[in-house]
């Protein structure tokens, strides 16, 4: 035998098999999709731009940052629109955060599987409760019963975060609760083994281990509270004033960006000033949820920076 004959001849490399047309069709349709997405966004940025924009020109920063709002005077004012919607956003977040992340940690470490498999169907539902019906049991059952407390009236920005808040939960409950089961088993088995209570496990562990998707449950429901129009308008009095600290800041009517866009839109001339502004307005709030989008998309990656590096 010959030393050519003695090495083997290569294999022949076989073709890959051709794909089957309907992987081919649904790859191009998720592309289709997603191309699609980020060129409605940017249509819907571009027309808010064309709009919105001849309002910055046409009013001066100082006239936009005023304390009033009185577009038939031409008073464009958007601070007290800006208060309101940042008194109304906190108070949600403050409550429905602290209830949402504990209520998700009862679902997913603490409650037996059969509550759970009641409690968490019950909890998606409430998300799909059309917010118009939520303002109207806000306006008619919320806000006699926080008159009655004291307050001068019952549509206040306090009945305004409540009904936010309740919207808010579904999503923050939901999305930490998913976030929560992701965390791996071995985790939990790994600290009990090291002696770790369940509440130290819980604490120390599993809720460190599912930050990211907490995060996120969070900046939606924020996102949520921050784009709400119809129960707002409802429920927090639709003035445009900014509520003193002394008559108590959260007992007192506000109105939101979102809910001016609303009240307002239909009763402007195309191409007028206040038509402008209140395209400026969507511009604002593009912006303030570009920045909270940026934010969570930061926690996210320095939480994603440390587990990389060894630390939980």
């Amino acid at each position: 035998m010959t030393a050519q004959q003695g090495v083997p001849s290569p294999l022949p490399v076989d073709e890959a098999p051709p794909r089957p047309k309907r992987e081919i069709v649904i790859e191009a349709f998720i592309r289709v999709a997603g191309v699609s997405t980020i060129i409605i966004i940017i249509l819907i940025f571009a027309f808010l731009l064309k709009e919105g924009l001849p309002a910055f020109f046409k009013v001066s920063i100082t006239g936009l940052l005023a304390r009033r709002w009185y577009p038939i005077e031409d008073m464009f004012g958007l601070l007290p629109l800006l208060v309101g919607s940042l008194l109304v956003t906190v108070g949600a977040v403050v409550i429905a955060v602290p209830l949402g992340l504990t209520t998700a940690v009862f679902l997913g470490e603490l409650a037996p599987p059969w509550l759970r498999e009641i409690l968490k169907p019950v909890i998606e539902v409430l998300a799909g409760i059309p917010s118009i019906v939520l303002g109207f049991l806000g306006w008619v059952v919320l806000a006699p019963a926080i008159q009655n407390m004291g307050a001068p009236t019952g549509l206040t920005a306090f009945t305004g975060s409540l009904i936010l808040a309740y919207m808010a939960l579904p999503t923050i409950i939901s999305i930490t609760e998913d976030a929560l089961y992701a965390v791996p088993k071995e985790y939990r088995d790994g600290s009990l083994a090291l002696g770790a209570t369940h509440w130290q496990t819980i604490y120390k562990v599993v809720l460190p281990a599912a930050r990211s998707g907490i995060v996120i449950a969070i900046m939606l429901g924020i996102g949520r509270a921050i784009g709400e129009t119809m129960a707002v308008m409802l429920v927090t009095g639709n003035a445009a004033n900014i509520p003193s600290l002394s008559d108590g800041l959260y007992f007192q009517p506000v109105r939101t960006l979102t809910a001016t866009i609303a009240a307002e839109m239909g009763e402007v001339a195309s191409g007028s000033l206040h038509y402008n502004v209140l395209f400026a307005i969507g511009i604002v709030l593009f912006v303030i949820t570009f920045l909270i989008n940026s934010l969570a998309t930061w926690i996210i990656g320095g939480n994603g920076g440390r587990r990389r590096g060894g630390q939980i």
